[in-house]
């Protein structure tokens, strides 16, 4: 099938993780897989750090090793059994001494086939993300089945150069899997859809819902973006699964009638007055 006529079913699951119990949370995802996957998904995208939730003193304690480890071999078993690719959210990972926010990503039979780790990591209001793990040194674009998705996590969504580089790359659809805190309901709705947008793209923005800590709660609000800023659909509080279907033709067709991308400059010099 030519990428012009593709079309992709994606599942997006909005779960609240058990801070700090990895067996629990991969129960739980397995317990709505099994009574809420529909049939016929492509990918299956999971939340950042859902197997311990936002809870930065718990990821050393949880780290698994990679490429071997437990979590690997979790999702590496969805993928085999539901026959769905699988963008597998995020967790943390040991490798050489140093600690990663790390993003796997299987095909249908279950094989690796590539693993973004964090860029940027956020350090403030309290959260001490960069105290424990390392940045990741290279953006990941992957193709499945024909087509390309830029993977990102949660606060690389503040950095548009980002998408800029995987639009230039060739990227079909961006990815952001979040844990994103309730407060920031704005700049999460705001930045998402712009990422859209400006890069021409669909844009994949899932985070986790539910309590954290304290008075400390997940947003939720997880949505599948076309490339104009409409949400395909959308989840906003609480857990479950929302599907939707991206269109190849459609964005291509679009792109060609308004080839904005084409405009970017290679330098653009700012004189400034004093």
């Amino acid at each position: 099938m030519e990428k012009l006529e593709k079309t992709v079913s994606i599942a997006m699951l909005q779960i609240s993780s058990i801070v700090g119990d990895i067996e629990a949370n991969m129960q739980k995802v397995l317990c709505f897989l099994d009574s809420q996957l529909p049939e016929n998904v492509d990918i299956l995208v999971l939340p950042e750090v859902w197997t311990v939730g936002w809870a930065c003193e718990k990821f050393i304690e949880s780290a698994q090793s990679f490429p071997e480890s437990k979590v690997i071999s979790f999702l590496a078993d969805i993928a085999k059994k539901y026959s769905i690719n699988v963008i597998g959210g995020s967790f943390i990972t040991e490798k050489g001494g140093n600690y990663y926010n790390t993003c796997p990503v299987f095909d249908r039979n279950g094989n690796l086939i590539c693993q973004y780790a964090k860029m940027h990591l956020y350090s403030y209001y309290g959260c001490d993300e960069g105290k424990y793990i390392t940045k990741g040194d290279c953006l990941k674009l992957v193709e499945i089945e024909g087509v390309k998705y830029g993977l990102s996590i949660c606060y690389d969504i503040r950095f548009p150069e980002v998408y800029r580089e995987y639009a230039k790359s060739g990227a079909d659809v961006l990815v952001n899997c979040a844990a994103w805190g309730a407060t920031k309901s704005i700049p999460w709705e705001m930045m998402t859809k712009s990422r859209a947008i400006e890069n021409q793209c669909y844009m994949i923005a899932l985070t986790q819902s539910g309590k954290i800590k304290d008075s400390d709660y997940n947003l939720g609000h997880s949505r599948l973006i076309d490339f104009k800023g409409d949400e395909i659909c959308a989840i906003f509080e609480g857990e479950g699964i929302i599907t939707g279907t991206i269109n190849l033709s459609l964005l291509y067709n679009f792109r060609r009638k308004a080839p904005i991308l084409n405009d970017i400059r290679e330098n653009y010099e700012v004189e400034t007055y004093v």
